[in-house]
Formats: C-alpha cells, structure tokens, sequence
C-alpha cells in the first residue's frame, strides 16, 4: 500500500489549516508512489518585487507604520559575505537519514524543523522524525534513529510491507540542563487510523528526560512521558472549543525550578485556535522519573487585539543566569502581529512563584506587558539562485520559491538579565526589491510577584542585499557577554547555507554575516510542485537552533542544501549543518 503523498494535513479541514499560524510538516511517498492530495498553504506572503513603488501594506492598527523596514546590513558587513569553514562542525541529520531511518519505513518529509543541545561531551541534534548524538569533535556517534518507534514502543512511522501508519510526530525541540546534567526532548504527536492515515482525535506532547549525562538513542536510556492534550473534555482533559486540538509546534524553556513546554491550540477539525498553552513541570522531578506539572491557559483575556500565540519561553547557559526572584521566575517572548502584515510591539511575559512547582500544589503566576519595538512584518517568498533541479525538470515545473513562514518569536534565551530573541521580517535593502530578512530584540525584563515590565535594550535588523535571511535562534555566552545568531541565507546570489552573525553583549553585530554550511545547489522538495499539491513555494526550515556551552561556545544548526544526494531517488535534497562558533 502506497504511502499518501500529504500526510500532515490529512483530518484537517481547510478553515483549520488556514488559520494554522505553522504547518506541520508534509510528508511524501517514496519516488514510485503517486501524488493525489493537496496541501493547504499558510496565509500568503508577499511575493518578491510585488512592493517596489515603496512597501505600502495595510497597516494592522491605526497607529501602526504602514511601510516594510528599510533594514540595514550589520555592521562592519557592507556588501561582503565571507566563508567561514572553519566553524562547520559537523554534517547534519538530512532528508536522506529521515528516509532510511528504521529500515526505511519513514515518510519523506520536510521542511525539518531542528532541535538541538549540548552538554559535557555530547552533542543531540534532531528533526521532524529522527534525531542521533554527536561528540563535541564533531563524529556522529550514533545511527539516525527514528523518533515514532522510540515515542511509540517500536511502531514505524509507516510498515512499508503492510501498509500501516504509525503515530504522527512533529516539531522537535531540545535541552541539557546545567545543574541536573540530563538532557530533555519534546515532540508533539497525532494518533492516526492505521489503515487510512487520517488523523483520529489523539494528540498528545511527548517529552522525554535522559537517565544519564551521555544517553543513548534507545528509549530504555530515557524516561519517556506524555500529555494528553486532545482537550475535549475527555481522558481527563478541559473542555475547549472545537476540541479535540493538537497542540502545535510545542516551544520549551527552563528555570532554577522548572521545565516549560507552551502549545498553540488549534481544533483537529475546525477552524478554532484557543491560544496559547503554557505546561509548568517540576523539572528536578521529571529527571528521577516523576511526572508533576501545572496547565495554564493564556486566552482568559486578549493580549493587546488578539488571542497570544507562540509564547517563547526562555532558556538559559547556566544556572548563574536564571532568576530566583519572586520565588522563581521564567521570562518569555511572543510576537504581536495579529493580522499578518506589519506592527511594531511585542509582549514580554514572566511567569513566578516556579518554586511551587517542586511542592504537590503548584500555584506559578503568569503576567505580561507590552512594549514597543522595531517595525516586523509578514516576510515574503524566497528566490533562489538557478541551477539544476532534478526532481522539478522531470516535473517540467519552475524552480521553488522558499517559504519564509511568517513573524512569529523564535527561540527565546535569558542571559546576563537580557531575552534574546528574533523573528523573520518583510524588508526593504539598500538598492533592491522587498526580501525576507531578520528583526531582533535584546529586552530587559524585570518582574515582582504578580506583573511584569520591560525595556528594550537593543535592537536592529539583519539583511544581505537583494538576497534573504529567515529562521533565526540567537545562541548567548554565559552572562550575556556575547552571543551568536544563526539562519538560512539565500536569494538570487546564494543557493540555500547556513550562515550567522557575531553579536556583542549589548547586542550589536562585530562581524560579518559568514557562511559555514554553503549550499551547492538549489532546493528541489516535493512541497513547491503542483504535482505534490504544493504551489511553487517549498516548505523551507520553519526553525534553526543555537545553544551556547558552559565555555561560551555557541552551537548552531540550521537547514541547507549539500547537494551529496537528490532525486532520484528522493524527494528533496535538504540537509543541515552543525557549527561551533568560538
């Protein structure tokens, strides 16, 4: 039996996808199989050029800027960008691993989505549904190991022989803790009719803790758990709207005392989005194999004109950088553009009193405030610099276009009493068209027991002319003394590289945007061609990771084209690229 070509949008009505701020990832068939489905795109961007007479879009709120930023080049960078291969670690998990991984029943699947940590001697990197162990040299030690059998008790992603689907996983994220030294991972997952595909009213969080420093891949090395968060009023779960819902793209932070994993709500089979979840565990607890936590609702009141969404909670280096005020607090980050166009505000939240969550009555208070910020908006579509793309020409397709997603926070870290953090922005560069680029913040936070303000310490956008960056996660040095910000560069001038700029510890670029991953090729995925329900856009990162170590080595992953494999006989050619940036 023929895997379907679009797995990831099976069971969800068109409204729901809509209305879904993030895709799950789409999955294909291997090379022999036919495409029948389609797939839903996300709300759409702007297309490249569309806006040269001057960038004027529909402006979210009376007072907010009506024009695309005109973002400048960090500075010293001018128009240069340089190789750096010397911070390129390690060659990371790709299309290829996800595919034959547990003896090749896997989907294909992109975009990959990147989890990564670090911590003493090992190095854990993951997408969608794989994820392997590095040392800090660089080797990979351990095979790609496919992440449904080991949330699952050895079920396949799909039985190639018989045709039955297993669970569906997506969105991957990880973290080493520096007191307890053990590592912890998340997904989220989707029960499906094994005969069907279809996706059944099951959804779960999966989170895993290692029993050791140096885990292995095998699940027997971790305590594994899981959250029903179908939230329907069944299986012991709240009553929502619209449920049962999955709890998309899981985000994960930590404090002194807790470990924090928030959720966008959204119906399996409607149009409903319910906000923001927030899940509080007893971090210490989940390390000796003791599941305790508090569920927080942030949709009880609008957060400025809309419901919040993606709330970043924050991670840290070390333990000299978390805050014990307020008997324990852990800060976050969320976007503020509610109607996909421009804004110029984002919230900072704090959620205290985390001590309680080590006692049998967790009572954690969560505040928020609102401040002003650089203007953001929905980033547009990327090009791609021409070469040869097998699977699209036997296609006799154009080239994809690269999707930026949309502005929404990516990964939060509290360093040095500062939140890092950076979403992808529509912006107009110094001589050309309206491109993808990088808006980032350096906010300082400060909390009492029952509210939260902040400022904004630093901020300011990262572009490379007529070209795009998107997806970033900003890595800090313990103390915030510096820090490093990795993401995707590509355009007319760059196949698809990972690349990165320095930051100093007030937040400002001391280097020029270098490239440590340099593709060699276009991106050629399923995802963009029609013959795969896709519409010239192909699904492209939706995440990097940065994590710096105890040493103040900042590691980076994030997705680009090696050009070592292809089609045939995949269906697409994405890999990833690890680097250590001293």
């Amino acid at each position: 039996m023929a895997a379907p070509a679009v797995r990831a949008r099976r069971g969800l009505t068109a409204a729901a996808v809509t209305a879904c701020l993030i895709g799950l990832g789409i999955v294909a068939p291997p090379p022999a199989g036919a495409a029948t489905s389609a797939s839903t795109t996300e709300t759409r961007p702007f297309e490249p050029g569309e806006d040269d007479a001057g960038g004027v879009l529909t402006p979210p709120r009376s007072n907010a800027p009506s024009r695309v930023p005109a973002a400048g080049l960090p500075r010293p960078v001018g128009r240069v960008v340089v190789t750096d291969a010397a911070a390129k670690r390690a060659e990371g998990l790709s299309l290829r691993d996800t595919r034959d991984a547990n003896g090749g029943n896997q989907f294909s699947l992109e975009p990959p989505d990147q989890a990564l940590c670090v911590g003493g001697t090992e190095v854990i990197e993951g997408v969608n549904n794989v994820f392997a162990t590095y040392s800090t040299s660089g080797a990979r030690t351990s095979a790609p190991q496919a992440y449904t059998p080991f949330w699952n008790d050895g079920v396949a992603e799909v039985d190639r022989t018989t045709g039955t689907y297993g669970p569906f996983v997506s969105d991957p994220k990880c973290y080493f803790d520096p007191v307890l030294h053990r590592f912890f991972m998340t997904e989220l997952q989707l029960g499906t009719n094994p005969t069907t595909g279809d996706f059944t009213g099951d959804s779960y969080e999966n989170i895993a803790v290692s029993r050791t420093a140096t885990p292995g891949t095998s699940a027997a090395d971790w305590y594994l758990y899981r959250i029903d968060v179908r939230n329907d009023g069944t299986h012991g779960t709240p009553s929502h709207a619209g449920c049962p819902c999955l709890g998309d793209q899981p985000l994960i932070g930590a404090d002194t005392y807790g470990f924090y994993v928030t959720t966008n709500e959204f119906s399996i089979d409607g149009p409903e989005f319910n906000g923001a979840q927030i899940y509080a565990f007893d971090k210490a607890a989940l390390a000796a194999g003791t599941l305790r936590y508090q569920r927080i609702e942030t949709n009880g009141t609008p957060l400025a004109e809309g419901t919040a969404y993606s709330v970043q909670p924050a991670t840290s280096p070390v333990a000299a950088d978390w805050s014990t005020a307020n008997n324990g607090t852990e800060y976050a980050l969320s976007a503020l553009d509610f109607t996909a166009t421009l804004d110029d505000r984002i919230a900072a939240w704090a959620l205290t009193n985390t001590r309680s969550l080590t006692t049998d009555h967790p009572a954690v208070t969560v505040s928020r405030t609102v401040i002003g910020s650089e203007v953001y908006g929905q980033p547009p579509s990327v090009q791609q610099k021409s070469g040869p793309y097998p699977l699209g020409q036997s296609l006799k397709d154009k080239l994809n276009l690269l999707q930026s997603n949309d502005d929404r926070m990516n990964q939060v870290v509290y360093a040095g009493g500062k939140l890092w953090s950076g979403v992808n922005t529509a912006a107009k560069t110094e001589n050309g068209p309206t491109t993808t680029a990088i808006a980032y913040f350096v906010v300082r936070p400060t909390a009492t027991p029952t509210s939260v303000s902040a400022t904004m310490a630093h901020q300011g956008y990262v572009s490379v002319n007529r070209n795009s960056v998107m997806y970033p996660s900003i890595g800090v040095a313990p103390g915030g003394t510096r820090a490093a910000m990795v993401f995707t560069l590509a355009g007319p001038g760059y196949h698809p590289s990972t690349a990165y700029v320095r930051l100093s510890s007030s937040g400002a670029p001391t280097g020029p945007v270098s490239i440590y991953g340099a593709g060699t090729k276009p991106a050629d995925g399923f995802t963009g061609y029609p013959q795969y329900g896709g519409n010239g856009q192909e699904r492209w990162g939706d995440y990097s990771a940065a994590v710096a170590d105890p040493g103040g080595t900042v590691w980076v992953a994030a997705e680009y084209v090696p050009g070592t494999f292809g089609y045939p006989p995949y269906l697409a050619n994405w890999g990833t690229a690890i680097g250590a940036i001293g």
